[in-house]
């Protein structure tokens, strides 16, 4: 599956939406396997507060990273359940933990503008850019940025 269309104005990327902390974000599609209602997250003894924990989904052990937590904000209380967004990083499954899933949009690619230099830090260093929408900017997660610390932090 490719994210990429060819159209007769230019490139276009297709990203799914989904709202963490009510910003909103895009990953882009060909990296999304499947969105997920998670049950019974097992803690991980001694795991960093960015683990939510594992969970078996259809056969296969799925870590989960609260998005919150990953982007230093604070717990969500509105009383609503969260969502996760499997992505698959070198083989192994990973759930994003998020606030609600969005749609999946078509935007060009010529519209994809580096991030801003206001962004928040926490937000840049896992952002691939952004897309300036009405009334809100969408910020394109880098799904290998918000991975790369996984692995280190489940070795420590």
């Amino acid at each position: 599956m490719t994210s990429k269309t060819e159209t007769a104005e230019g490139t276009v990327a297709e990203y799914v939406t989904a709202v963490i902390g009510g910003q909103l974000f895009g990953l882009p599609i060909s990296r999304v396997q499947d969105v997920f209602m998670p049950e019974r997250l097992t803690r991980v003894p001694l795991s960093s507060g960015e683990i939510a924990g594992v969970l078996n989904l259809r056969g296969r052990i799925v870590t989960v990273v609260d998005m919150r937590a990953r982007l230093g904000l604070p717990k969500n209380d509105d009383g609503r359940s969260p969502m996760a967004v499997g992505v698959d990083l070198r083989g192994e499954s990973y759930g994003l933990l998020i606030d609600q899933i969005g749609e999946v949009l078509k935007l060009p690619d010529d519209g994809r503008e580096e991030n801003p230099v206001n962004l928040d830090p926490r937000m840049a260093k896992l952002a691939g850019g952004v897309h300036r929408l009405d009334g809100q900017l969408m910020v394109v997660l880098d799904v290998d940025r918000v991975l790369e610390i996984v692995p280190d932090m489940l070795a420590a």
